[in-house]
Order: structure tokens, then sequence, then C-alpha cells
């Protein structure tokens, strides 16, 4: 499974970005559809989650204000971020699950500027 991660960027606080992630295969074979981010010598942490059934969890700090959604006819999942914080800056990445094996995209930027 490839991933290819997009849509980052360099924005003012308070603005938007879209994140996409794109899959070589089918995602409705996908058990989960996630996002992370990370920032240097820190954990990557999990932003936001879609399972099969589109029960959707966001971590508390993007509640309100990210939303992950998908679009099958695209084989892609998404990250809709509003009201983006200086916090959010970060690498971006996306991360599915298939048959018990995870797979990761290669992060992109998102940078908020005051």
């Amino acid at each position: 499974v490839q991933l290819q991660a997009s849509g980052g960027g360099l924005v003012q606080a308070g603005q938007s970005l879209r994140l996409s992630c794109v899959a070589s295969v089918n995602i409705s074979t996908l058990s989960s559809m996630l996002w992370f981010r990370q920032n240097p010598g820190r954990q990557r942490e999990a932003v936001a989650s879609l399972g099969t059934l589109g029960n959707a969890a966001y971590m508390d700090s993007v509640k309100g204000r990210f939303t992950i959604f998908r679009d099958d006819n695209k084989n892609a999942w998404y990250l809709q971020m509003n009201s983006l914080q200086l916090e959010d800056t970060a690498v971006y990445y996306c991360n599915a699950s298939l048959s018990g094996t995870r797979y990761w995209g290669k992060g992109t930027q998102v940078t908020v500027s005051s």
C-alpha cells in the first residue's frame, strides 16, 4: 500500500488548509485511516482517525476545528483544518491499516504563522 500525502503549506493563524492522502488501493479495504503529526524532538501523535463505519475521532486540541473525511471514488481521505493555530505547526502524516499492517505516507509540512 502506498500513501501519498499533500496539501501542506504556510498559512497565517486562523486560516484553513486541507490535507489529502491518496492510497494505491481501494480504501474500502482499509480498516482505519488516520492523520498523525510530529514536531522535531517530539513523539508522533494521532490527530484524527476514521474507521470503516465512518466513525471519526479527534485529539482534544483539534476538536471542532479539524474534520477527517473520505472520498471512496478517489481512494483518498482528507483532513480539513480550520482556525489553524500556531500549535498546529508540524509535519503531518497519513496512516492506514490493512490486514494488521500499518502504512505511512511521506509527511507534508504545515506551518502556521502569527
